[in-house]
């Protein structure tokens, strides 16, 4: 089928690339000129492992290309799909629908024939009622139907979750755009990915309340693992006891400075603002964006704590910035809390991550970057893990005591084994744990 992907930021590109990849012909198309020049170039703007290998393959075998002229490519369309930002209204948190309300306009002034408009987007309920009437407005005569498609994508795992996917969500009353879209997701049907088909504003909802729970479930464990610390519990097998029931699941269960990104805190936020605007308010959810707020302060404090309640004069090295690893996503990463609470308390920050630090360096300009996690140690006063990538889960533990002037440790992903790092003489400091303190007497 011929697909135009409006917009060609993390959603429409993964999802572009992964359509081509099913045989689809698909162009992503976006307003700005030097991201499509780059895309053309094979320079990908965003990092997602395997993304750059999958976009060469397809624009190499003809089928996925790359516009800023949108009326051109929604002509001859099938479906065209909005794919553009949503993000957090300043003032009112409110979803900014600008983008797509915009995106709408200029795909109703392109429509030629039968056209299935598919909102990816992240988008409030009622949104897809909103685009249609904006369309039926610019182009009272045109023959098309508007369906929610919401994304599930988890950023460095993006491809594996559209082509495997728990399920596809499509929100449409309309019999011939379900076909449409069955017909698009049909090279999925040998891996059984369940299709719902529900009313549109069903499927708005259905993406704002799954990101919603993900988020209240690592709330939820956050708080039991400041309970443990208190009453001398370890999370981690609470996290166990509790995941192994399958009404709960182990997933998102994983105590650690709080979540960021780019959808939890907003669609949270969002999902607040409905909810207040229907008069049906969401106090859990509510609660939930409060405490996450606050933990990633606290895990500022926590840090200050364990160098003995000072770090004026003091430098801090801190492994990870994004807010999870596989991804070069800084948007409300815990770094950004804890970098500031670190900074406002006198101590002088020296970080590294292997994919964040151009984004970083934007956001934290007083930070010192390192070329590696040694580097970054050399002469630090605390080493503190804030992201867990994997090649900070099995770090030469020898020369990274070396390295520091205080063999202090703080572990906010929980990545080693607190009996393990008493033994090699660190102070070690976890979430949900029991603190460990450095042994004089021991060797390295």
């Amino acid at each position: 089928m011929r697909v135009a992907m409006i917009g060609a930021g993390y959603v429409g590109l993964v999802s572009g690339a992964c359509f081509a990849d099913f045989g689809h012909e698909v162009c992503c198309v976006d307003t700005d000129p030097a991201k499509i020049e780059a895309l053309k170039r094979g320079e990908i703007p965003i990092f997602e492992p395997g993304l750059d290998d999958l976009v060469t393959k397809n624009v190499r075998e003809g089928r996925l290309s790359f516009a800023t002229d949108l009326a051109e490519h929604v002509h001859k369309a099938e479906a065209v799909f909005i794919a553009v930002g949503t993000p957090s209204r300043r003032g009112d948190g409110h979803a900014d629908l600008s983008y797509v309300h915009q995106a709408a306009r200029d795909i109703a002034a392109a429509l030629s024939g039968y056209t299935v408009i598919v909102t990816k987007s992240t988008v409030p309920v009622g949104t897809g009622d909103e685009v249609e009437r904006i369309i039926r407005d610019v182009r009272p005569d045109a023959d098309f139907a508007v369906v929610s498609n919401p994304e599930f994508l988890r950023e460095g795992a993006a491809i594996t979750d559209f082509k495997r996917p728990d399920r596809i969500v499509i929100g449409t009353e309309d019999d011939r755009a379900r076909m449409v879209m069955t017909e698009i997701y049909r090279p999925l049907y040998l891996n059984q990915s369940p299709l719902l088909v529900t009313s549109r504003r069903t499927a708005e909802l259905t993406k704002y309340a799954a990101n919603a729970f993900l988020a209240t479930k690592i709330t939820f464990i956050n708080e039991i693992a400041d309970l443990c610390e208190k009453v001398g519990a370890n999370v981690q097998d609470v996290a166990r006891g509790i995941g192994l029931d399958n009404r709960i699941g182990a997933k998102f269960l994983h105590a650690g400075p709080g979540y960021g990104g780019s959808c939890f805190p907003k669609d949270t936020l969002a999902l607040i603002k409905t909810a207040q605007d229907y008069d049906a308010p969401v106090r859990i959810v509510e609660s939930v964006a409060a405490v996450n707020d606050q933990r990633k302060r606290a895990m500022g404090r926590k840090i200050i704590a364990a160098c003995g309640g000072s770090v004026r004069g003091k430098t801090i090295a801190l492994l990870g910035l994004t807010f999870k690893p596989n991804t070069d996503d800084m948007r409300d990463a815990p770094s950004l809390s804890i970098v500031t609470t670190l900074e406002d308390a006198g101590a002088h920050v020296r970080a590294y991550d292997p994919e964040g630090m151009a984004f970083a360096k934007t956001l934290l300009p007083n930070v010192e970057y390192a070329q590696d996690a040694y580097a970054c140690a050399r002469g630090a006063d605390a080493l503190v893990i804030v992201t867990e990538w994997d090649i900070f889960r099995a770090l030469d533990l020898g020369r990274m005591k070396a390295a520091l002037a205080s063999p202090v440790v703080v572990d906010l992903r929980n990545i080693y084994n607190p009996d393990d790092m008493e033994r090699r003489g660190f102070t070690y400091v976890s979430v949900g744990r029991p603190d460990v303190t450095m042994d004089e007497t021991q060797d390295a």
